[in-house]
């Protein structure tokens, strides 16, 4: 399902070349479960970001299912992103302006979906993080943990077929972070 095949991404810094990633290869089936470890600064939110579309690499193949994310234009791959890829940002990306349950409808805006399909899907995520009485609360008005939860729940609720999560449960005490992990693990199966 996810292919990197020799996925190089360099950054100038100083006038010196460093290694974000150097030949990655990996291969993914679809149904797999991965975590990836290492140190601060190892490259591993560089190769979520490239395997996801959104930092093209200076070399090698990424590809989901049979389309290679990269000889696509930039606009087909935004579209590609939106309907099949579901992303945990470390930093939560949620728009300052809208509740948490706006945030977590915007990628059904794009959708087909009637304005009652959305509030169900919403509402019903929303519900298995925790969050069912923070619907109106926007960003500012939430702790880290709720913020990691509704960026959790917004990148499932439109059930893409791969997702990615940069340090999902970072900001979760231990208890939330196992239910986190265990809804992960559910949405999978």
């Amino acid at each position: 399902m996810l292919q990197l095949d020799r996925v190089q991404k360099t950054y100038t810094y100083k006038k010196q070349q460093i290694y974000a990633l150097r030949q990655v290869t990996l291969q993914l089936d679809r149904g797999s479960f991965v975590a990836v470890c290492g140190p601060s600064g190892c490259g591993k939110s560089t190769m979520l970001f490239a395997a996801g579309g959104l930092l093209r690499p200076d070399d090698g193949v990424v590809k989901i299912d049979e389309t290679n994310l990269y000889a696509i234009s930039a606009e087909k791959r935004a579209q590609y992103r939106a309907a099949e890829i579901g992303f945990v940002f470390q930093s939560f990306n949620l728009m300052p302006v809208l509740t948490a349950f706006e945030n977590v409808e915007l990628p059904l805006l794009l959708t087909s979906l009637s304005k009652e399909e959305r509030a169900r899907k919403v509402y019903s995520l929303l519900e298995k993080v925790g969050l069912s009485d923070y619907l109106k609360h926007k960003p500012d008005e939430l702790s880290g943990g709720q913020r990691q939860r509704v960026s959790i729940a917004r990148a499932l609720v439109h059930e893409p077929k791969l997702v990615l999560a940069d340090e999902p449960t970072a900001n979760l005490d231990q208890q939330t972070g196992e239910t986190i992990m265990d809804l992960l693990q559910k949405m999978n199966t």
